[in-house]
């Protein structure tokens, strides 16, 4: 699988975090993979095959060639149906806001195609990108493009803004109540705030973070055991850990780590 990681340009860097691609003809790329929750929402283009994202075991949907994921707040199994070449613009956690048109807490685990959320102009975007030559004109379009619906730079509330880098800083080990009273709002206010800007509340961008933390860990052998690394992460316990580490990827750690299937397409980065 070839997998690559470029920058924004410094004018779009407070909200994008990254762009990715990741090529693999099929017989090389996993059956299934678990996508895991890691805070932020995706505009992803599959210039390959599309994939199919299977709801349970028993349900499945083709996805489009196009389309933006919301937030996530269960593991996401996806399943290429041929080729992958997919280009994916990763947002900041708050990243996706300016350029929204829906509201953002609705779309959790959704696939929202283009043109639901920019009409034509979506269409000629996808369009574009899908028949574009490379992954570097793949970014000048995507950029031009965002670039041209930035007009209010900002709309991100500045306590929003303060409690995502508090919580991405502590590794997730932050408390609600904690947070609010750091930022001096009242908790039900910050919640609130936090839903509308991010589409996840304050409790759950921790619990992402903190998780992520742990599977960074945990793939990169910087524990020796699973007791350490739920306690490296400040969790009341093993079995407080085991059950957040179910609630994101559908697995145990134990099974998790036996299964590199599991871990293809977790991380689109080390950082």
């Amino acid at each position: 699988m070839n997998h690559n990681i470029f920058e924004p340009q410094e004018s779009l860097k407070q909200w994008v975090k990254c762009y990715w691609n990741l090529e693999s003809d099929l017989e090389n790329t996993p059956r299934k993979n678990t996508i895991v929750p890691d805070g932020t929402m995706k505009l992803i283009f599959h210039y390959g095959d599309t994939y199919k994202h299977h709801i349970n075991d028993k349900e499945s949907i083709v996805l489009p060639r196009c389309f933006l994921i919301g937030q996530l707040t269960k593991p996401y199994v996806v399943e290429p149906l041929g080729t992958t070449g997919s280009f994916v613009v990763r947002f900041q956690p708050n990243g996706f806001l300016p350029f929204a048109n829906i509201a953002i807490k609705e779309i959790q685990n959704t696939a929202v195609p283009l043109h639901q959320l920019f009409g034509n102009d979506g269409d000629k975007i996808g369009e574009q990108i899908l028949n574009a030559n490379s992954t570097s004109q793949r970014i000048t379009l995507i950029e031009t493009f965002l670039l041209e619906r930035l007009t209010e730079k900002n709309v991100i509330d500045s306590i929003v803004n303060a409690t995502i880098d508090t919580i991405i800083e502590a590794n997730g080990q932050f408390s609600v109540n904690e947070l609010s009273e750091k930022n001096n709002i009242n908790r039900r206010q910050l919640t609130r705030k936090f839903s509308s800007t991010i589409g996840l509340s304050p409790k759950q961008l921790s619990k992402t973070i903190r998780i992520q933390n742990a599977l960074k860990s945990l793939l990169n052998n910087e524990v020796t055991s699973l007791t350490d690394l739920a306690y490296k992460n400040e969790y009341f316990d093993q079995a407080h850990f085991i059950k957040d580490f179910k609630e994101f990827t559908g697995l145990t750690p134990k099974a998790f780590y036996g299964n590199d299937l599991k871990m293809s397409l977790i991380f689109d980065s080390k950082d």
